[in-house]
C-alpha cells in the first residue's frame, strides 16, 4: 500500500477509534473494509520488524480491527449441516480459491477475513486463523492448531497438532505473538501474550510460553524473561523443552513442589537439522 494511502487510512481509523459520530458510520465502514482488504493482501500488518530487529505493533491496525467489532451486527454466519453459527457481519470467513495457492484440507478449518495466508501454506483440519494474523509462505498449520488474532507467523514454520498461538488485540499498542521463520512449534505448545520466538528455534511438545514465564538457558547460564516493555524472547536456534524448578522456601519446599520452567537445553545442531529436514520431506 503506498505510503500516502496508508497514512490517510491510518488517520481515518484513528479518527474513529474513540467512537463514530452520528452520520459517520458509512465512512467508518469504508475505512474498515479498506483495512480488511489490505490485511488480506498482506500489504498492511498488525506488527512489523524494524531495521533494529525489534518487533513493534501497529496500534492503528489493531484499533481498526476493534472498530469492526463495534460497527458489526450479529448475524447468521456460515452454516454446516445441522449446525448454525452467528458472528459479527463485519468478520465473515475468507473465501479462498485455487488461485491463492493455499491448501485447505476438508474437515472444519476456518480462516477469518482480515488475515493474510501466503502461497504454499498448508492447513490441516480442523485449524483456525483469526483476524489480523499473518502467515507467511510454506508454513504448515496442523490439526487443532490456532493462529490467534494479529499473530505473525514467518516462512516455513511448522505449527504442530494442537499448537496454540495466542491472540493479542487489546490493548491496541500491545505486541502480538511473533513466530519467526523456520520455527518448529511442537504438539500441544502454547505461545501467548506477545512472546517472540526468533528464527529457527524449536519448541518441544508441551512447551508453554507467556509474558510471565522465566526460561532457563542452560547453554549460556542465564535466565530469560520479560523486561518492562520488552517481551520474552526465545533466541534464534534455541531448543526449548518443558522443565521444572523446585520451590526452595516455605510450605512449597516442605511439600516437594516444583514449578513449571521451560529450559533451553541446546541450540540447533546437525542432529536437530536432520530431524527438521525429515519433517520437510514428510510435508
Amino acid at each position: 500500500m503506498p505510503a500516502t494511502e496508508a497514512s490517510a487510512l491510518r488517520s481515518e481509523l484513528v479518527r474513529f477509534a474513540d467512537g463514530v459520530p452520528d452520520g459517520q458510520e458509512p465512512a467508518a465502514l469504508e475505512a474498515f473494509h479498506t483495512l480488511m482488504a489490505e490485511l488480506n493482501a498482506g500489504r498492511v500488518r498488525a506488527a512489523e520488524r524494524g531495521p533494529d530487529g525489534r518487533w513493534r505493533a501497529n496500534a492503528w491496525v489493531k484499533a481498526g480491527i476493534l472498530l469492526g467489532f463495534r460497527l458489526g451486527r450479529v448475524a447468521p454466519a456460515a452454516t454446516g449441516g445441522p449446525f448454525s453459527f452467528f458472528d459479527k457481519d463485519t468478520f465473515p470467513l475468507r473465501a479462498l480459491g485455487p488461485q491463492d495457492g493455499v491448501r485447505v484440507v476438508p474437515g472444519g478449518s476456518a480462516i477469518r477475513d482480515g488475515s493474510y495466508v501466503a502461497r504454499g501454506v498448508v492447513c490441516m483440519p480442523p485449524m483456525y486463523v483469526n483476524v489480523g494474523a499473518y502467515v507467511d509462505e510454506g508454513t504448515m498449520i496442523d490439526s487443532h492448531a490456532l493462529v490467534g488474532s494479529c499473530a505473525q507467523i514467518g516462512r516455513r514454520v511448522h505449527l504442530s497438532a494442537a499448537a496454540q498461538i495466542g491472540g493479542v488485540l487489546e490493548p491496541s499498542g500491545a505486541l502480538p505473538v511473533i513466530i519467526e521463520d523456520e520455527v518448529l512449534v511442537g504438539g500441544n505448545c502454547g505461545v501467548y501474550e506477545g512472546t517472540v520466538v526468533r528464527e529457527r528455534a524449536v519448541l518441544a511438545p508441551g512447551t508453554v510460553l507467556t509474558a510471565g514465564t522465566v526460561v532457563f538457558d542452560l547453554v549460556h547460564d542465564r535466565m530469560l524473561r520479560r523486561d518492562g516493555e520488552r517481551p520474552l524472547e526465545i533466541p534464534a536456534g534455541a531448543v526449548v523443552v518443558p522443565g521444572t524448578r523446585p520451590v526452595r522456601s516455605g510450605p512449597g519446599r516442605d511439600a516437594g513442589i516444583s514449578l513449571y520452567a521451560p529450559v533451553i537445553v541446546k541450540y540447533r545442531d546437525d542432529k536437530t537439522e536432520t530431524a527438521v529436514r525429515l519433517e520437510d520431506l514428510l510435508r
